[in-house]
């Protein structure tokens, strides 16, 4: 019985040890959410828009709360197995504490206040809700719609309520946008189920085909904004990106100015004017548009070559040059390293520096990119064997439809002709 003591006083330090080191990491994990998400684009806890930063403040004040009440709910457990933990004598080895069942008062407490503060958090997310929905006379409006595996946005420029209409604009990849501006979007699918994510501007919404879904996004700061789908969607889900440009009013505008305009048309005797007639005599103008060249052909397939694709939409080249990344934002187009560079970075960092983001520079407004260059080398690799960049469901089906770009078996003069016809769509 001599030893009882000592080994009471043993299992009290260990207790003792293991509460410190539970509420250590407890508070390692809560700082680490907070403070080690510094530099990374796919996180909810660095809001950059007024959308984001509802949300964000709706999760603060959700999560405070119960970090009030999970607290509170320790401190009284463990206020219970101090006060009436076995002494280790007579009088308390066999004592029962006072049971409070039946006391009405105290039952309907205790039920009356976890349903207060969840009807407390309802109102609070239903008016953020509401806020997160309404409209705005003054917005930028966008269609964006996903396939296997890539993001493309129809702009309705002259506030028509269509997005494919005279004065409205397509692109692919990316979204630009002009900073301090409602952009209210509206996403749906040409396939499956796809989820649209710009953590830093808002949150989820998915792309459902046949649906149109209404979202909004608004960033109070210039930069490059990444995104990802977050529903399961096929083989290359990972591979499937977003970037959002936001930039001036004035860069902004200068934008669209050049949007709008018609692709440049190739030098003769150049090997952009090789690549062109190679664009249009092979499989590439069955499915990629590019204004100008072959609209009839994407209008109506029956007169030209059937498209290879299921969903039966490819990117729209017209303007490809002026995007910074490119196969659904998982390489960058352009870099800061020489082209000749076999070792550039060619892969978008998970990092805010836009240089590391594929900047296109100037090349966003149709100009000479300088001082960053063209990613010839990872253009060429995609045309040379698609695969391997993003793997995909290339299996054609009994229709001889693909979900992602099929491996066109091109030589290595016709791939530098296209190379060098890319390149200037700008």
């Amino acid at each position: 019985m001599s030893s009882s003591p000592t080994r009471r006083r043993i299992a009290r330090f260990l207790a003792g040890v293991i509460v410190i080191v539970i509420a250590a990491l407890f508070v390692a994990m809560v700082l680490a959410a907070i403070f080690g998400n510094a530099g990374h684009q796919l996180t909810t806890l660095s809001p950059k828009g007024e959308w984001s930063d509802k949300i964000q403040k709706l999760v603060i004040g959700v999560f405070g709360l119960g970090l009030l009440i999970g607290v509170i709910v320790m401190v009284v457990i463990g206020f219970i197995a101090w006060r009436f933990r076995d002494k280790g004598d007579v009088e308390t080895e066999d004592h029962m504490p006072e049971q409070v069942h039946g006391r009405t008062a105290w039952e309907i407490g205790w039920t009356a206040l976890p349903a207060l503060i969840l009807l407390v958090v309802g109102v609070f997310t239903v008016l953020t809700l509401v806020q997160l929905n309404q409209p705005d006379p003054k917005a930028l409006h966008v269609e964006v719609y996903g396939q296997q595996w890539w993001w493309g946005y129809h702009y309705d420029l002259n506030n028509d309520g269509t997005y494919t209409g005279t004065g409205d604009l397509t692109t692919a990849t990316e979204l630009v946008i002009p900073v301090n501006t409602q952009v209210e979007l509206s996403i749906t699918s040409n396939d499956v189920i796809h989820s649209f994510w710009i953590p830093a501007l808002n949150g989820k919404r998915d792309a459902v085909p046949g649906q149109h879904h209404p979202w909004k996004l608004e960033a109070n700061q210039i930069g490059v904004y990444r995104g990802q789908c977050t529903e399961f969607c096929g083989l290359s889900h990972a591979n499937m990106r977003m970037i959002v440009r936001v930039v001036s009013q004035e860069d902004y505008d200068a934008w669209v100015k050049n949007q709008l305009k018609p692709a440049v048309e190739p030098a003769k005797g150049s090997e952009a004017e090789a690549g062109k007639a190679l664009f249009l005599g092979q499989l590439c103008s069955s499915c990629h548009l590019i204004n100008g060249v072959n609209d009839a052909k994407v209008a109506d397939p029956d007169k030209g070559v059937k498209s290879l694709l299921v969903s039966g939409v490819a990117p729209n080249l017209t303007h490809f040059g002026t995007r910074g990344t490119f196969i659904g934002s998982i390489q960058n187009l352009y870099s800061p390293s020489s082209s000749s560079d076999p070792n550039l970075p060619a892969t978008p960092k998970e990092t805010a520096d836009p240089a590391l983001m594929g900047n296109p520079s100037k090349a966003l407004f149709g100009l000479d990119p300088a001082p960053f260059y063209l990613n010839k080398p990872t253009l060429a690799s995609w045309l040379r064997n698609p695969e391997k960049l993003k793997p995909a469901a290339n299996t054609p089906n009994a229709q001889g439809q693909y979900r992602g770009m099929p491996n066109l078996g091109l030589s290595e003069s016709q791939i530098d002709d296209l190379v060098a016809y890319l390149s200037t769509l700008k």
